[in-house]
């Protein structure tokens, strides 16, 4: 399957292959959709919370949404909204919460469990949001953004971690918030048995890997490379947004 666009050698990603494949039953691009959604169900699940439904609702609402949205035909039904993933999944939810209100959740929810969802994590992670001053969107967004950046980390902590570097994430990790705190290079030196300058590298490196990560991660959810720039803009808009 070709995924490139008109502008040029993007590769394809998780969320154009699901697009280019979203029309037959191909394992693949299910694969692809499926760990996109196993990923981002949390800024969902805050969204349905958002409107108003009760935590046990939320969950079983969530789990009956990607139950939908995984059938062997259902992205044949559903279009892009500029290319963007977490555009898209917002328009499907909410429409798919209007056919559940209309339907008074007289019909039966089919599908069973299809992501991991740990509802003792959702409501955790629910108590902690602001309280009356986001609207439901403005919290998926928010939601979306953070689970990014997290799984931005993770997968770099992951990397260092394959290469025996584990412990040099764990000293340095806290420079990718773009500020050090008041702890001089000389004494990350000092606990890393190294000079000044070396750790400078170390930490210009860091830096640069997860901003490739970064946009490699934002990628996964648009269509084409000339997106990737606005994305990464509304999602940090999204951040700041409170």
């Amino acid at each position: 399957m070709n995924g490139q666009t008109s502008n040029g050698g993007f590769p394809p990603t998780r969320w154009t292959l699901v697009l280019t494949a979203g029309r037959s039953d191909t394992a693949c691009a299910q694969r692809a959709l499926s760990e996109l959604c196993g990923t981002y169900w949390y800024p969902l699940y805050a969204f349905i919370r958002r409107r108003g439904h009760a935590a046990h609702d939320a969950q079983d609402l969530t789990q009956a949404f990607f139950a939908r949205l995984l059938e062997k035909h259902a992205l044949a039904d559903l279009t892009r909204e500029r290319g963007r993933f977490r555009s898209f999944l917002l328009t499907a939810l909410k429409n798919f919460l209007v056919d559940e209100w209309r339907r008074q959740r007289s019909a039966k929810r089919g599908g069973g469990c299809v992501i991991s969802l740990d509802a003792v994590e959702a409501e955790s992670r629910y108590a902690l949001e602001p309280v009356d001053t986001l609207t439901p969107e403005r919290l998926f967004e928010r939601n979306w953004a953070l689970t990014l950046l997290d799984t931005v980390y993770r997968r770099l902590q992951l990397e260092y971690a394959a290469t025996g570097k584990g412990e040099l994430f764990a000293t340095l990790k806290f420079c990718l918030t773009g500020v050090r705190s008041d702890l001089p290079y000389a004494d990350l030196a000092a606990r890393l048995g190294s000079n000044e300058n070396t750790v400078k590298t170390l930490v210009r490196r860091m830096r640069q890997r997860y901003r490739e990560l970064l946009r490699d991660e934002v990628a996964q959810g648009v269509a084409s490379a000339d997106e990737i720039e606005d994305e990464l803009n509304g999602l940090f808009r999204a951040l700041s947004d409170t």
